[in-house]
This record gives structure tokens, sequence and C-alpha cells, in this order.
């Protein structure tokens, strides 16, 4: 079962953008890649909302995800988000099994 958590961080004057870039320029975004656990850790940037950066974070179980937390990585980001003057929604998935009725939508 794995978690992927989507996060829009949303700021002005471009901000959330110079956010995502200084994380992939500082390592920070490539650190959380390396931790154990860690599946998936992209920013995507919407057609229309320019002032808004998606988080893709994707990890193997609650345990990697709580270990992530307690790192101080987070202490890193929570100062990044401060600086920049971010403000975030989170949406949360769980894994659901495989679906073979789904499988005639999926384009591979």
């Amino acid at each position: 079962m794995s978690i992927t958590i989507n996060i829009r961080y949303t700021g002005e004057n471009g901000n959330a953008r110079m956010f995502a870039e200084e994380m992939e320029r500082t390592g920070t975004a490539d650190a959380i890649r390396a931790e154990a656990g860690n599946i998936r850790y992209e920013y995507y940037f919407p057609m229309n909302h320019p002032e808004t950066v998606l988080l893709i974070d994707a990890w193997e179980d609650q345990n990697a995800l709580d270990i992530h937390h307690a790192s101080p990585m987070m202490a890193a980001i929570a100062a990044l988000r401060e600086k920049y003057d971010l403000h975030m929604t989170v949406e949360r998935f769980i894994s659901a099994e495989e679906n073979a009725a789904d499988e005639a939508f999926i384009r591979n």
C-alpha cells in the first residue's frame, strides 16, 4: 500500500516556482528522493495557475512517510515555505488494489 500526497503551493510574484527551483538547486529535493521508501518527488507547474506549483510526493508506506516527517529535512522545507510566503492545500491518496476493469481505460 503506497501513499501519494499532492501538495499545491501557492504564492505571489512567482514565489511558488522559486521555492521549487530552490528545492532542486540546493539538492534538497534529491535528498528527499534518496530517502528510504520514497517513490516519487516531482514538481509540476499548472498551465492555468501561474502562481501555483504542484508537488507529487509518494512513499512506500506510512512508516517511510513518518520517518521523513521526523527528519531535519522538514525544518528546512518549512523555512523555505516561510521564506517564499507560500500557502498549501494537501490531498492524500492510498493505493488501491489493481482492478482489471480499469485496464480497459489505460493506454500503455
